[in-house]
């Protein structure tokens, strides 16, 4: 199962304006700076959580149906399947009727049961599966532990620019706010 990134956040989890009040900064001349720690603090949190925090579209392709039908998501938390198509052995993607899966956006991780679908013509990715996932549209409703990690991870970088030694991904009160919402491999 390989998750292709399609497009996504229209906004970022912590705005620029609320982050450079979180950093005490008043001119305008380390806004590109701060924006992009802020992109690379939601890139780090969702790596270290393995949620995806605004949402974001993303296609999932297989290669085959997985025996028993349910498909287990790599990306959490699911907001809708946009859609599933399967490509024929003439290479044509067909779209799989809404009534021949159900989805389960509830589990962790979400699952997709498919019944009655007809097997991909061809053997590499043969199935396509669109998804919309994140906690929702808006910085709000990202939970505000995951918000206030972001900050505090934006501005440990801010501080310690070039300064920074070792492994350490997440400082660790920033950790602490994001353990709760591992989610375990697959």
């Amino acid at each position: 199962m390989i998750p292709i990134f399609i497009d996504g956040p229209a906004v970022e989890p912590v705005s620029l304006a609320e982050m450079k009040a979180y950093l005490r900064v008043d001119d305008d001349g380390q806004d590109e700076l701060i924006a992009g720690l802020v992109k690379a603090a939601r890139l780090t949190v969702e790596a270290a959580s393995r949620r995806i925090l605004v949402e974001q579209r993303w296609r999932v392709v297989l290669d085959r149906w997985p025996h028993g039908g349910t498909i287990l998501l790599p990306l959490s938390p699911l907001i809708a399947v946009e859609g599933i198509t399967v490509t024929d052995a003439e290479g044509n993607a067909v779209a799989l009727p809404a009534g021949a899966y159900e989805t389960d956006a509830l589990s962790d991780p979400p699952r997709i049961a498919v019944s009655g679908a007809p097997e991909p013509g061809r053997a590499r990715n043969g199935i396509s599966i669109a998804l919309r996932v994140g906690f929702g549209t808006a910085p709000d409703s990202v939970p505000a532990s995951l918000r206030l990690a972001i900050r505090i991870l934006v501005a440990h970088w801010f501080e310690n620019r070039g300064d920074m030694t070792g492994e350490q991904i997440l400082p660790p009160e920033a950790f602490a706010l994001v353990a709760p919402f591992q989610r375990a491999r697959l």
